[in-house]
């Protein structure tokens, strides 16, 4: 009936929890009546506010800028993902020459916030002669740069997580690091951490919106774009809404997906077929061990 860290609450305290949760939700649709409210006393949903929005050509111009922030997000994701694979291992090494340079370069990156990096991407390496450096580059760089930090201490978290009869059992068998990292407690651990990895690829999406601000022509740039038309009333706050609508949808696309993958990755039927393997495995291994000892302690 209770853990460590909760109890069961009894009658008093669900009467409690239901009055502080009738209460939350009433503050919070105040102020959001609030926010509505004061949309309409200054016009915010008036016709000439949205008329921007009847005209095809605008839909367009939204349609390229969801597949520019699509596109960035798409190659800071792939890149990260491996950055962060190969910082890992690297982290994880236990000879000091590979590894502290490896938690140096994670430690740096994880620091930095990404804003700053894509700022000096942009202006800072084409006064160096990195003429290549677009505002798509800057975004993909930083982004990839940043989050394959954080994922390489996801990555290292996971692994540590597992049990450590895993790794001494293949230890034992004869295989070599590498071999046990990639084929026994990679699989394991990234099945463990498929939701957090899908978090901070949402994280990863929506800090596209900050390539705005080196002129990457991504959503929340056409937003202001947009906002500024003085012909239509200056409408940034419809602007607004509609681009964040499209950062909602693609996010709860992009978490439907990996609520996907994760409910068919924990049904599969190699799943527990793999870890029946790879507990007998371990079992056995470490009963000839302690066998062995017993043995030499004997004679």
């Amino acid at each position: 009936m209770s853990s460590v860290l909760f109890d069961t609450p009894g009658p008093k305290a669900i009467v409690r929890y239901r009055w502080i949760g009738a209460a939350t939700v009433l503050v919070v649709a105040g102020i959001l009546a609030f926010v509505v409210f004061r949309f309409i006393e200054t016009g915010q949903f008036t016709a000439s506010k949205w008329k921007l929005f009847t005209f095809p050509r605008v839909w367009e111009q939204i349609l390229q800028a969801t597949g520019a922030t699509l596109s960035a997000f798409a190659v800071a994701a792939v890149c990260s993902v491996v950055l962060g694979l190969i910082l890992a291992i690297g982290r994880l090494s236990d000879h000091k020459i590979i590894s502290v340079p490896f938690t140096i370069f994670i430690e740096f990156f994880r620091a930095v916030p990404v804003l700053i990096l894509m700022m000096l991407m942009y202006y800072g390496l084409p006064p160096l002669g990195f003429t290549f450096v677009t505002p798509f580059v800057a975004v993909a760089i930083a982004l990839t740069l940043y989050n394959g930090a954080v994922f390489s201490e996801i990555f290292r978290a996971g692994i540590e997580s597992l049990p450590k009869g895993q790794g001494e059992a293949a230890y034992a068998i004869g295989l070599r690091k590498s071999a046990v990292l990639r084929l026994i407690l990679f699989p394991q651990a990234i099945r463990a951490m498929l939701p957090v990895i899908i978090a901070q690829l949402v994280v990863a999406l929506k800090d596209t919106a900050l390539g705005f601000l080196i002129t990457y022509q991504e959503l929340l740039y056409l937003a202001k774009q947009f906002g500024s038309q003085a012909l239509y009333g200056s409408p940034i706050i419809p602007s607004i809404i509609v681009m964040g609508s499209i950062y909602i949808v693609l996010c709860l696309i992009l978490s439907g997906v990996a609520k996907i993958v994760e409910v068919r990755t924990r049904r599969s039927p190699r799943t527990p077929k793999e870890q029946a393997v790879t507990e007998d495995t371990t079992t056995k291994i470490l009963g000839i061990q302690a066998g062995n000892q017993s043995s030499g302690a004997s004679i």
